[in-house]
């Protein structure tokens, strides 16, 4: 029971900071760029609080229940944005978009340097096989030996959302990238596409289905980099 609770507060608070950063930094992007809507409620910031509220379903109740269910957490979140100036600045929204994922891929390059320089102080191990929450290893005691855990989750987190929400599919941020290539009126066309609410539905079944081929690959390269002369297939 208590080390069923101990990964619960690990995958939560993985997943609550992996998601805050993914939509503070679509609205801080936004506000650089001009569109202060999501700014405008709090969620161009760390503040919980302000992105809980937006979804609470998608940032507590199912992730606490898939937790509960399967032993892994999944959710969503969102961030505003003023869909005039969307199509007004078509380049400005496609940056804005794809700052989401590259929010999650910084936080994939900040845990692979901690354990660089871990595995180099000789703080953290090279552990003989990687799994989820298990791809950091060291010799810690007390409350310090849930800090491999903790990065193990937050980088196969990161890496997961990145791939995920690369995607080149509606609902994703991935399809946004053609916007920095295209301007009015073809941008607008493009964007009547994608912003269709049954043609947004009817990816989620691809997407999951071209993530898996995807995220392998990927997932096993940025582990391949965490720990110099030791390869892992």
């Amino acid at each position: 029971m208590k080390q069923s609770l101990s990964m619960l507060v690990l995958w939560y608070g993985a997943f609550l900071f992996s998601m805050i950063f993914h939509e503070a930094s679509h609205a801080f992007t936004a506000l650089r760029l001009g569109d202060s809507t999501a700014a405008g409620s709090g969620q161009a910031s760390l503040n919980p609080l302000a992105h809980i509220r937006r979804e609470m379903t998608g940032m507590v109740f199912i992730p606490l229940a898939s937790f509960l269910s399967a032993g892994w957490m999944i959710g969503w979140a969102s961030a505003p944005y003023d869909p005039v100036w969307a199509r007004q600045y078509p380049g400005r929204f496609a940056a804005m978009s794809l700052s989401g994922p590259l929010a999650n891929l910084v936080l994939v390059l900040f845990v692979l340097l901690v354990v660089r320089v871990g595995h180099g102080t000789g703080v953290f191990i090279a552990p003989k096989s990687v799994g989820f929450s298990s791809v950091v290893a060291g010799d810690f005691t007390g409350l310090w030996s849930y800090l491999p855990v903790f990065l193990s989750i937050l980088f196969s987190l990161n890496i997961m959302l990145f791939v995920f929400n690369m995607l080149p599919l509606p609902i994703l941020d991935g399809s946004k990238l053609p916007l920095f290539f295209l301007s009015p009126p073809h941008s607008d066309r493009y964007l009547n596409i994608i912003n269709n609410g049954k043609f947004m539905l009817a990816t989620l079944v691809p997407a999951w289905f071209f993530f898996g081929p995807i995220h392998r690959p990927v997932r096993l390269f940025f582990i391949n980099l965490l720990y110099p002369g030791v390869v892992y297939g």
